[in-house]
């Protein structure tokens, strides 16, 4: 069974090959049990990724093609902060307790509103 997925929706390089549960989530290094290589004569050599889904808890493996595999893809990849984005938030100062409640508050308010609208009581 070959990893039919070939890009990785909006984490990079588009040619990459994502190991994704059949859940749809996609599988990191810490969430792999096992790797390994199968070496082929005839075919193309492939490699075999064993894991354990973070999301669903399944156990599941996939086989890729050697000459498409590239261990960076378990790597997770954060969004870097710019400098402008790094200095606003240094600006803003630390959360305050006052802040947290306003903000549940808030949220009481706004799950009544959809509550209401969807006809809940």
């Amino acid at each position: 069974m070959l990893d039919g997925s070939c890009c990785d929706r909006g984490y990079g390089d588009i040619n990459r090959t994502v190991i994704r549960c059949t859940c749809g989530h996609r599988i990191v290094s810490k969430e792999v049990i096992q790797t390994g290589l199968y070496l082929s004569v005839l075919g193309p050599s492939l490699v075999y990724v064993r894991y354990r889904c973070g999301r669903c808890k399944r156990v599941g493996e996939k086989l890729v093609q050697e000459d498409a595999w590239d261990p960076s893809v378990l790597q997770t990849s954060l969004p870097k902060a710019n400098e402008s984005d790094r200095q606003r938030f240094e600006e803003m100062g630390d959360i305050t307790p006052e802040e947290v409640i306003d903000f549940h508050f808030a949220l009481e308010r706004l799950t009544a509103e959809v509550d209401r609208e969807a006809g809940r009581p």
